[in-house]
């Protein structure tokens, strides 16, 4: 019953990854701002990240390794905002 539960959160939070990534891409394709891709892009692999475990069933050492594919996403995020600062913090300085 347990797993049962697991596998219907899993698919839900893969939804809802993947539901935020179309929304960012609504609004990259609107204004072309990289932000928004980047955030679609890493919206997205996590939404696979979620796949992978829940397929993945199996406990071991190897399953540990997809967590930097999380690790990786978070990090995009981090760019994305740090490099928008930067360029608003740029334009902001020029004018």
């Amino acid at each position: 019953m347990m797993e049962i539960v697991q596998q219907f959160l899993a698919g839900a939070i893969f939804m809802g990854y993947g539901i935020a990534g179309l929304f960012f891409l609504k609004f990259w394709r609107r204004t072309r701002d990289p932000l928004f891709s980047t955030f679609a892009m890493s919206l997205w692999l996590l939404a696979a990240l979620r796949v992978i475990l829940s397929i993945w069933s199996e406990e071991s050492e190897l399953r540990t390794f997809l967590y930097l594919a999380r690790l990786a996403a978070f990090l995009l995020i981090l760019w994305a905002i740090f490099r928008k600062n930067r360029e608003t913090t740029r334009r902001l300085s020029a004018a």
